[in-house]
Formats: structure tokens, C-alpha cells, sequence
């Protein structure tokens, strides 16, 4: 018990507060393709304003196949004190979907917004730049947009390339 009665700030919940969902509905629906963000919704309108030729996550890269790792193996467990066995369990394959992919035109972008915890991408996009070598599909050009601004410039370098290739 506190002499004021009062929990101390430090002693509170730490967790940030909810935030309520806005009144608007985001719609990020493009005929039967579900966009998961703004960014995307906007890369997905502009392409097809440019009449660009693309497929929304269209296919799955395996970047690393599964495979069983035979000799004693433990990890951690979240919430528990001991580690659990883990040793000849399948452990499972690296795979990427990109966003937005064209085989007519050649490129294949990846919207990225604003992202607080994206651990995991940048090695899983250097195993993808990888495949892309390895499967001689090294002649994609290959886009990260951040912003509105980003995708923009995007769609100018894809439709000034298609216009110098088609000379």
C-alpha cells in the first residue's frame, strides 16, 4: 500500500493507451484484391492510372526450404522459465509475397509506409535479391516506396524504362 494511496507513475500500467478507430472506413478493397495499407491502395490506383500491366501479391517466394535440424536442439518459450525441446521438429521455410509484381514490364515493388517494428524485411529482402540472381530473374527492376511521393517516381522510372525498351 501506497502512503498516498496513489500508485506511483512508474508502478502503472506502461502499455500505450488504445486509440479508437476513426468514423471512416478505410477502402482498401480493389476489386477482389484486399490492399493492407494506404500506401498500397495508392501504388495499386496509380499503376492502374498508368496503365501499367501488374498482379497484386500474385506468388509466394521460397527464399529458404524447410528442413529438420537432427541433433539436441532448445529454445526459449515466451512466458514459461524453461526452454522447450525442439530437436527433429520441422523448422519452417522463409517465404515473401511482394506487393505489387509484373512479369509484361519487368519490375516487382514492395510498399513499405511507415513500419515501427520490420525486423524481419531486411533479411528476408536480401534473401530475395538473392533468389532473384539465382533464378535469373535478375533483369527485374526492383522498387521500395515509402510515400505517395516515392510511388510516383516509381511509376515514372517504370514508364520512362518501357518507353526506352520498346524503341
Amino acid at each position: 500500500m501506497y502512503i498516498t494511496g496513489e500508485v506511483p507513475a512508474y508502478k502503472k500500467n506502461l502499455t500505450r493507451p488504445h486509440r479508437k478507430k476513426s468514423a471512416k472506413k478505410r477502402d482498401l478493397k480493389r476489386g477482389s484484391d484486399t490492399l493492407k495499407s494506404n500506401l498500397e491502395t495508392y501504388c495499386y490506383d496509380q499503376l492502374k492510372e498508368a496503365k501499367l500491366d501488374f498482379k497484386y501479391e500474385p506468388e509466394e517466394f521460397v527464399l529458404q526450404d524447410s528442413f529438420r535440424y537432427p541433433t539436441e536442439y532448445r529454445k526459449a518459450t515466451r512466458g514459461k522459465d524453461v526452454m522447450s525441446d525442439a530437436t527433429g521438429r520441422v523448422v519452417l521455410p522463409i517465404k515473401y509475397t511482394p506487393d505489387f509484381v509484373s512479369h509484361t514490364h519487368k519490375f516487382i515493388i514492395e510498399t513499405k509506409g511507415y513500419v515501427p517494428s520490420q525486423h524481419t524485411f531486411p533479411l528476408r529482402w536480401k534473401l530475395f535479391l538473392k533468389y532473384l540472381v539465382e533464378n535469373e530473374m535478375d533483369d527485374y527492376m526492383l522498387f521500395i516506396p515509402k510515400n505517395k511521393k516515392q510511388v510516383d517516381e516509381t511509376i515514372r522510372i517504370i514508364k520512362s524504362h518501357d518507353e526506352t525498351t520498346d524503341e
